[in-house]
């Protein structure tokens, strides 16, 4: 267009990388990795891709209401090859209630994996905070089941794959007992997973950075070093407590971690064809 000013060879890659994965989501199709897009596996210019999707949804009516951090399983961290989690946004329409449905086709390569959340009350804005800080601007805690995703085929991700596709968020479901920290051990809390009555995942608090806790700090120093901290009333998913698992329709997964309660979702059974996605 004449007259336009230039476009940096930075923010081209960031708006063709946050196009690519958009248009997964618009086509129910997932695309291939990002990784090779992005210079050098610069983790900057991935979080550049997932602010601007963010803001996307935002400008078409979304709320910012919360956090997750991702990659807090060290053995997941020596897989990809970092010493650090990354962390999402959670907005408004990502929330499905407890015991809820997933409609069929609203995510494209659904895993789901059980957590920690824990909602605020008060801000985080000090990049210095301590453990005590998260723990006073901590309400309460509350069984979650995060249900991860992917625009990216097959799951080929390495960390700015996942980064870039807002951590490989998709939904979250929050169950309906609200627990005081005061009343709760988050490091030796244990973890049971079903997937349609059978085990599919066992952990406890201290696999998610030695604690939830633990999480919860890091995210709340890194965004408060961004200039972008954690407000009173987010919602903090702090990070699977065991291994996640793949989610098929008709699945019913329910979760029981031991001194905050449970939590359950079912995913939609595959309609017939003419109430699949049209193509």
């Amino acid at each position: 267009m004449s007259g336009a000013p230039p476009v940096s060879p930075s923010s081209t890659t960031v708006e063709e990388v946050a196009d690519l994965l958009a248009g997964a989501v618009v086509s129910g199709k997932p695309c291939p990795p990002v990784r090779s897009r992005i210079p050098a596996g610069d983790v900057g210019t991935a979080y550049a891709v997932q602010r601007l999707n963010n803001e996307r949804r935002l400008a078409e009516g979304r709320r910012l209401v919360g956090r997750k951090i991702g990659l807090t399983s060290e053995a997941v961290q020596r897989q990809l090859g970092v010493d650090q989690p990354d962390f999402g946004a959670l907005l408004s329409d990502m929330v499905v209630a407890q015991g809820g449905e997933v409609p069929f086709g609203r995510l494209l390569q659904p895993k789901v994996e059980a957590e920690v959340a824990l909602v605020l009350n008060a801000d985080l804005p000090d990049a210095g905070c301590t453990i005590d800080d998260v723990v006073a601007a901590t309400e309460y805690a509350v069984p979650a089941l995060e249900i991860v995703d992917s625009r990216i085929a097959d799951w080929d991700i390495t960390f700015v794959d996942t980064v870039a596709d807002n951590a490989s968020s998709g939904l979250y479901v929050l169950g309906e007992q609200r627990v005081p920290l005061d009343d709760v051990d988050l490091v030796t809390v244990s973890m049971s997973m079903s997937r349609n009555g059978d085990v599919a995942s066992r952990g406890d608090g201290a696999a998610c950075l030695g604690s939830p806790l633990n999480a919860a700090l890091w995210l709340a120093r890194t965004l408060a070093e961004l200039g972008d901290p954690l407000r009173a009333g987010d919602v903090v998913l702090t990070g699977a407590l065991g291994p996640m698992a793949a989610a098929a329709p008709g699945d019913v997964f329910a979760a029981s971690i031991s001194q905050l309660g449970d939590v359950s979702v079912r995913f939609a059974a595959e309609p017939d064809n003419e109430g699949g996605r049209s193509e």
